[in-house]
């Protein structure tokens, strides 16, 4: 009767937990520390206030923000299969590559470690939200335009949508001092600017 009993609850388990993690409709943003929320505390950052904003539209969908400050587009790759399995997202936003920029990394191996990552979540069945970013100019010409080229390169090649730059419209007072992250008082702008751009692949 024991057997008999733990199989079952087997069974159960087993038909509820792949329905289950399938139903859930999760938004997964995958990037650096411009999404985990550098300097922020976690409820200012600008895929919180889009979960709560969701939430209150009624949206079903959940944000589970996958982002670590300083990651780099091969680091992306490196942890993309273990996150697209666990939280198995509809859609992700893509968020990477400025920390590679920042450091001089070759645009060629950043192109192609995102190409690399947008296979991955295509492959796994998911819409993606392409975040485009840029250097500051003190970084010299090619290597800037070189750089901000990959992003719009990979969205047609790829066809998946693209934001052409994430900071796109906030002020200068509204980074933090180091002048890379934008402070809270940037993140509901931030976060409007990515809705907008994410409304298509939630229909």
């Amino acid at each position: 009767m024991r057997i008999l009993s733990l199989k079952f609850i087997l069974l159960i388990a087993a038909l509820w937990l792949p329905f289950d993690a399938h139903a859930a409709k999760n938004i997964l943003v995958f990037g650096d520390s411009l999404s985990a929320g550098y300097g922020l505390a976690a409820e200012e950052s600008w895929p919180s206030l889009l979960q709560k904003e969701l939430k209150r539209k009624g949206s079903a969908y959940r944000v589970v923000n996958a982002s670590i400050s300083g990651e780099t587009t091969l680091g992306g790759r490196q942890r993309i299969d273990k996150a697209l399995q666990q939280h198995r997202p509809a859609v992700v936003i893509l968020e990477l590559g400025a920390n590679d920029g920042l450091r001089g990394f070759g645009t060629a191996d950043i192109e192609a470690n995102l190409d690399e990552l947008i296979k991955d979540i295509k492959q796994a069945r998911a819409r993606v939200l392409l975040m485009g970013m840029r250097l500051p100019p003190n970084y010299g010409e090619p290597y800037v335009t070189q750089f901000q080229n990959i992003y719009p390169r990979l969205a047609e090649k790829r066809r998946v949508r693209l934001m052409p730059f994430l900071l796109e419209g906030i002020p200068p007072e509204q980074f933090q001092a180091d002048n890379l992250h934008p402070t809270a008082e940037a993140q509901p702008l931030l976060m409007k600017n990515v809705l907008e751009e994410l409304k298509p692949l939630l229909r």
